[in-house]
């Protein structure tokens, strides 16, 4: 399927659904993103010379972690569920979400450590790092489907870092197209977010979780190239 077909599914999935996805993750974007904001005040307000990080702001990124895999959860098993035409309970999804809590973390934390290795390990040798840089979004392509895998295929940690490599590899152009749908979002809601912080910041939080709210669209257009793309049962037997 080509991939204005994609976008083109997944514009009309997201504006038929806008409703229920909000009332599914608003609530949790704006946890996340006020943890984000407190975080990032914290940082800005660090002592350059001698920055402290203790006991809270561990407590507070441990937080921002779970929070972040209970919103993934969330968004793909409500995505799983509009698949297949059946309707969706935001308390039942809720509920359901923290069972892959635990698997979405980990898999998150091995997934960003494989991402960023390229580019950390190349920064060392001055203007390789680019060569780094493009192993890092290369790698973030490939592994782009780990949570579709641990939630929908039910697959551990490892097993969806695997799975997710194998079954990206004929799509990885067409996925990291879908995934630079990240740079028109980012660099609008900086602007925005820019604009609100000069404001107050309950007018930034507002608009850091609309910017958010936005780029699910991103999740939805990923999965719906996931679902053309996955192998049929009888194709897997």
């Amino acid at each position: 399927m080509p991939l204005s077909a994609i976008f083109t599914e997944a514009y009309n999935f997201f504006r038929n659904h806008i409703s229920q996805l909000a009332i599914l993750t608003v609530p949790i974007l704006f946890i996340q993103v006020g943890i984000q904001l407190w975080l990032g005040m914290e940082m800005a307000n660090a002592d350059l010379e001698n920055p402290q990080f203790g006991g809270l702001h561990m407590a507070a990124v441990m937080a921002l972690l779970l929070v972040f895999s209970l919103l993934i959860a969330a968004v793909t098993i409500f995505l799983e569920i509009r698949s297949q035409g059946h309707e969706a309970n935001t308390a039942l999804i809720l509920k359901t979400s923290l069972n892959f809590v635990p698997g979405l973390l980990l898999a998150g934390v091995f997934s960003g450590l494989a991402i960023l290795a390229p580019v950390m390990l190349f920064a060392a040798f001055g203007p390789l790092w680019l060569v780094g840089l493009t192993m890092s979004i290369y790698i973030f392509a490939r592994l782009a489907y780990v949570n579709f895998m641990v939630v929908v295929e039910r697959l551990t940690p490892l097993e969806a870092i695997k799975g997710s490599f194998k079954f990206s590899g004929p799509i990885a152009f067409k996925t990291l197209m879908v995934l630079m749908l990240y740079i028109p979002l980012s660099l609008i809601g900086g602007s925005l977010s820019s604009l609100a912080q000069s404001v107050g910041f309950p007018l930034q939080l507002i608009v850091e979780v609309f910017v958010a709210f936005m780029g699910l669209f991103v999740n939805v257009a990923l999965f719906r190239l996931y679902m053309v793309s996955r192998p049929k049962l009888d194709e897997q037997v």
